[in-house]
């Protein structure tokens, strides 16, 4: 079973920059397509980005496209998010997740793994 561990989360100025990463247990991670989604408080949970098994499949919600970016490390079992040009809207918890498919699923039902969730806050 793959466990996953987000890390990287803190407290950032508005412009500046952070540097999520998911680091996955077991030896079947190249197996899931993973993808980042974040929760702000009284919203939903939505996705932000994710990226099929090699890598050359990638998906962005539209208020991150451009200044977000999606990669993943199989050697490493490793998912990392670059965030740039962060405001004070990407102020949430990142969670990490993972669906056992090659497919870039948007819907959340679909990710069968989930790791903790790192706080992330953006200040103006």
């Amino acid at each position: 079973q793959v466990q996953l561990v987000e890390s990287g989360g803190g407290l950032v100025q508005a412009g500046g920059s952070l540097r999520l990463s998911c680091e996955a247990s077991g030896r079947t991670f190249s197996n899931y397509a993973m993808a980042w989604f974040r929760q702000a408080p009284g919203k939903e949970r939505d996705l932000i980005a994710a990226i099929g098994w090699s890598g050359d499949s990638t998906y962005y919600a539209g208020s991150v496209k451009g200044r977000f970016t999606i990669s993943r490390d199989n050697a490493k079992n490793t998912v990392a998010l670059q965030m740039n040009s962060l405001k004070p809207e990407d102020t949430a918890v990142y969670y990490c997740a993972g669906n056992p498919t090659s497919r870039t699923y948007t819907s959340g039902r679909y990710y069968t793994l989930w790791g903790q969730g790192t706080q992330v806050t953006v200040s103006s």
